[in-house]
């Protein structure tokens, strides 16, 4: 049996997919699952022991290109004929979860002929998808929860996100960045590609970092191409207290350098997820968005709120001009929790 899921589009959203994932191998034992995923997900995917195949999606984020998914469709039908409903051809997949609640995510599984294709109403999605479910709010107030319900369900406790990383690939990761591999670092993760309402400011990072940065703990900081100026920023305010990597690893590198951190300090992002799933120690900042609705799934992570009444507004920007939900998190307050919960 071939399971398909259509993956989420941001890293983070992929990992909070993965307790579905392991729901389905757990219904379904036997079940081989290939995943419809960005390539820039791939790598994150490929460390998931749920995950047997990664089906590139070459559609950016908010493209329609509705000929190209007709194509991608029936090039994974298998020895479908058509994708009519109540079509009782043999199939390649017998299953398609489609996570996005738009209606051109839901193409492809259509078009691939797939019998069963599964997911939330979303946007009127009725012919594309035979098996709709509602979204309940209340029930599932977690992204989680929405996601793993598609499988059935919930059970008293999801299974957890897991990355692999092995010792190897950590040592390769180092090596290969030029970095010390007898190092136990603090990791920063200054970015967060939703907007700047969900990132602590550059300057308490900094303040942070000449707080906390020792010989054998030194502050690493990681992210993609779009934090690199954020993280010159934090380097330099730092003054030498903190390495800037972020543009120089690649997302696989990313994961095994997380993975060797004696903790991490993360905005409400993808690497935030990352170092949950990685089971590291974490300090979780959260501004605009909520930790009731995404929070990191592990029993190593601190939140750090402010909970003002302002908050979480869900915006890319501060609406009210002043950023108190993260300006007011101070360096000394992620520090004492650094010293007291983590650090040996």
């Amino acid at each position: 049996m071939k399971i398909l899921v259509v993956a989420p589009s941001w890293i983070g959203d992929t990992i909070l997919a993965q307790p579905l994932l392991a729901l389905l191998k757990r219904n379904k034992p036997a079940a081989r699952i290939e995943v419809l995923a960005a390539d820039w997900s791939a790598p994150l995917l490929a460390r998931m022991a749920e995950v047997d195949a990664v089906i590139v999606n070459p559609f950016k984020h908010g493209e329609f290109n509705f000929g190209a998914r007709r194509a991608l469709g029936r090039r994974l039908r298998g020895n479908a004929a058509s994708a009519i409903p109540g079509d009782t051809a043999s199939h390649d997949f017998a299953e398609a979860y489609v996570l996005p609640n738009s209606w051109k995510s839901a193409l492809v599984p259509f078009f691939a002929g797939i019998p069963r294709r599964i997911g939330y109403q979303g946007e009127s999605r009725y012919l594309l998808l035979n098996q709709r479910h509602r979204l309940d709010v209340i029930a599932h107030p977690q992204l989680v929860q929405r996601y793993a319900a598609l499988a059935g369900p919930l059970p008293a406790i999801l299974p957890p996100p897991r990355l692999n990383s092995t010792h190897e690939q950590q040592k390769a990761a180092r090596l290969a960045l030029s970095l010390p591999v007898d190092a136990a670092p603090v990791v920063f993760c200054p970015g967060a590609e939703y907007g700047p309402a969900k990132r602590w400011p550059a300057q308490h990072f900094a303040a942070l970092a000449r707080l906390v940065a020792t010989p054998q703990h030194p502050v690493w900081l990681i992210g993609s191409d779009k934090d690199v100026a954020v993280g010159d920023e934090i380097a330099a305010a730092a003054e030498g207290a903190a390495l800037n990597l972020c543009g120089r690893s690649s997302l696989e590198q990313a994961i095994d350098l997380i993975a060797s951190a004696s903790v991490v300090v993360s905005n409400d992002s993808g690497l935030m997820h990352v170092a949950a799933a990685l089971g590291r120690p974490l300090v979780a900042l959260y501004g605009s968005s909520s930790p009731a609705y995404t929070p990191p799934l592990s029993p190593e992570a601190r939140i750090v709120a402010k909970r003002l009444p302002c908050s979480p507004c869900f915006k890319r920007e501060c609406p009210l001009g002043h950023f108190d939900c993260m300006n007011s998190i101070t360096p000394q307050q992620v520090a004492s929790i650094i010293r007291e919960q983590f650090t040996t």
